[in-house]
């Protein structure tokens, strides 16, 4: 490796707070086993859904609450935040094969009248010692 390369991720690390290199490897080496995880579509994995809509666009609401009660066995959890007086902040703790849970994703956030939303991957945490 390069004295820059190193360098650089020494510094990196620093500004992330870990004691060592060997911490900041090993969360790396996580973060590309749960991304193979994700991949592999027949593990289970969870992750969550957020989504920023407009609660003023005709039916939105029932139609994403539709979707979510569709989508039951796979839903966790959900969080509702106003955030101002038309937009609204909703969270889905998600649980299932990470295909699933991206057809999922994929049909909330392009449901008409989500202004922006995003599946956020991770693991069960079971393949982890």
């Amino acid at each position: 490796m390069s004295r820059d390369l190193l360098k650089s991720f020494d510094q990196l690390i620093k500004e992330l707070g870990y004691r060592n290199r060997s911490e900041a490897i090993r969360d790396l080496i996580r973060e590309r086993l749960v991304q193979q995880e994700w991949e592999l579509t027949d593990r289970e994995t969870v992750g969550s859904i957020t989504l920023v809509y407009s609660h003023d666009i005709g039916e939105l609401t029932e139609v994403l609450t539709a979707m979510q009660h569709k989508y039951h066995e796979h839903i966790l959890s959900t969080m509702h935040i106003h955030l101002d007086k038309h937009n609204c902040l909703e969270v889905l703790v998600v649980k299932g094969k990470g295909k699933e849970i991206k057809k999922i994703a994929d049909r909330l956030l392009s449901t008409k009248g989500v202004k922006h939303g995003r599946l956020t991957t991770t693991t069960t945490g079971r393949s982890f010692s």
